[in-house]
Order: structure tokens, then sequence, then C-alpha cells
């Protein structure tokens, strides 16, 4: 291997593959070598190493000099338990205490509100409190169940009156949930900001809109991708965040509460998408400012 050697793991969809060899090249530019499509969940731990195979040899990666690890699609928990052990050896993009703080939406919110950035009320309850529940919505009027993990708006449940919570409960209770996380419905316009953030530097940002027949804004739920104007607020407001949760790479996600006539931070990932083709297509496009970053970050962090 090299003076400096990383691993990574980078989703090849959506033209990721294009997106990695462009790191790569510029890496290898400064001297850093990469060995890519390094997939954890073919790696194992054994005597004080995490191994990975690799050509009939094993590569110690906790004798690396950085993981990049940006694959949301096809996480596991094996994975995820050696990118903890990993994190604690090596530096780690994003470090795994920030990773594992934002894909838990009641941690990142908690954390969010303690460090004053304002987020959608919420409320987290034991399943056998439900009381707690049918209390707040007839406070709230209407509320949105989220699984504490997941991505994508996967899960989401908008409970309009205290008569669809009555629905939803026998079904949270037979996934065997210890707890129930909601959040109070925002009256917004269907549409949010992703906002991108690469070590503390705003990157760039797009807006999205829900489709006709959804409330969610989340591509893989029908919503749409278009090119916004950025307001500052937005921008500081985003930085913010990824500064509070810890993250070196950062999409925020923004909405503005058009009754408290304010924007709050609605979800904060680890793992925000690269702009793809298509959308490249209607003029966002700002992959290489991202990818320059993200290599100044790289560089930063294996310099001995």
């Amino acid at each position: 291997m090299g003076e400096r050697t990383i691993g990574m793991w980078l989703y090849q969809n959506g033209g990721g593959d294009i997106i990695q060899k462009k790191i790569i090249e510029q890496l290898n530019e400064r001297g850093i070598e990469v060995i890519p499509n390094i997939n954890l969940r073919d790696a194992i731990a054994k005597n004080g190493h995490i191994l990975y195979e690799r050509d009939g040899k094993n590569i110690k990666l906790d004798k690396l000099d950085l993981f990049f690890s940006y694959n949301a699609g096809e996480q596991t928990q094996y994975q995820m338990y050696l990118y903890k052990a990993l994190s604690k050896v090596i530096p780690m993009i994003n470090s795994f205490e920030s990773f594992e703080l934002t894909e838990d939406k009641f941690h990142t919110s908690f954390v969010l509100r303690r460090n004053k950035i304002q987020t959608a009320d919420y409320k987290l309850c034991h399943r056998d409190d439900t009381w707690q529940l049918k209390k707040i919505i007839k406070k709230w009027d209407k509320m949105v169940y989220k699984p504490t993990d997941g991505w994508g708006g996967v899960g989401l449940t908008k409970i309009e009156n205290e008569e669809t919570l009555d629905m939803l409960l026998p079904f949270l209770n037979q996934m065997d949930l210890r707890f129930f996380y909601v959040e109070k419905f925002i009256d917004y316009d269907n549409s949010d900001f992703r906002i991108d953030i690469v070590d503390g530097t705003y990157v760039g940002g797009y807006g999205r809109r829900a489709s006709g027949t959804d409330w969610r804004t989340n591509v893989t739920s029908g919503g749409s991708v278009f090119k916004r104007e950025i307001p500052d607020s937005v921008i500081e407001l985003a930085l913010n965040a990824a500064k509070v949760t810890g993250l070196d790479i950062a999409g925020v996600d923004i909405i503005y509460d058009r009754k408290k006539e304010e924007y709050i931070v609605l979800e904060v990932n680890g793992i925000p998408a690269f702009i793809t083709p298509e959308q490249e297509k209607i003029g966002i496009d700002y992959n290489d400012k991202k990818i320059e970053l993200i290599v100044d970050l790289i560089d930063r962090k294996t310099k001995k």
C-alpha cells in the first residue's frame, strides 16, 4: 500500500460509479491510494484486527489511514457493528458517533432542540403509555408517526385524528416496538429544501416537492426535485445543524412552518446522495464542488 491508503464503500447506482471514479482520481493525484468497494458485510474481525479479503490477500482495515463509508441503500446491522469498531481506531467519514446520532430521528431532534435549533415538536413515549399519544393528538390535531431509524420516508404515517391512531396502534404493537416517536404535523407548502454541507462548508441545495397524492417530499415516496433559490437563513440553519450533529458530510432537510412563520430542520442525513444525471439536466450541478471538498477533507484527515 502507498504512503496513505484509504478504504471506500460508495453506492454505485444513480451515477455513484462516476462519482467514485472522480474521487479516486483526485485522491491519487495527492498520493493517496484508494481501495474501493469495501463492503463490511464481507469483512471479519479476528484477534484485534478487522480483515477484508481482496485478490486472495487479507487487508487489515484497522491499519488504513481512513475509511469512507457512503452507501445508505445496502446497510446491515453487521456492517454497522464493524463500522463502530473501526471508528474507534481509524478516522471515519462520517464518524460512527455522528452517523449513529443522525440515523436516529429522536436523538437527532433531541440534540438539535437542546442546541436551540428549531425542529418539529415531538414526543417519545413507552409502548405501554399509548394514552400519551391520544392526549397529544387532541392537542396537535395532526401528527406523524416516524420509525426512529430508516430513510427515504419509509414507514412515515400521517395521523389526522384519534380514530386513525386507534387503527394504527394494533399494527405498531404487532411490530413489537418498545417505544413510539411522533412529531407534530407542520403546516407547510408540500415542499422542502435539501442542503448539502461538507466539512462545515455550504456546497449547494435544491428543492423537493410532494406529489399530488402524497404529503412526503422524498423522491422514493413520489416527490420530485426542482431547482430552487436558497435563502441565506436556510443555509445558516443547515450549517448549524451539521455542526451540532458533528457530521463531516450532511444533507439537511428544511421546511417552512407557515403557522410559526419560521424555517425548521426536518431531518439531518449522514449520506446525502450526489446529484444524479437527471437532476443535472435541470440545472442542479454541484457534484464537482462536493467532490473537491470531500477530497480536501480526506487529505486533511489522513495527513500524518
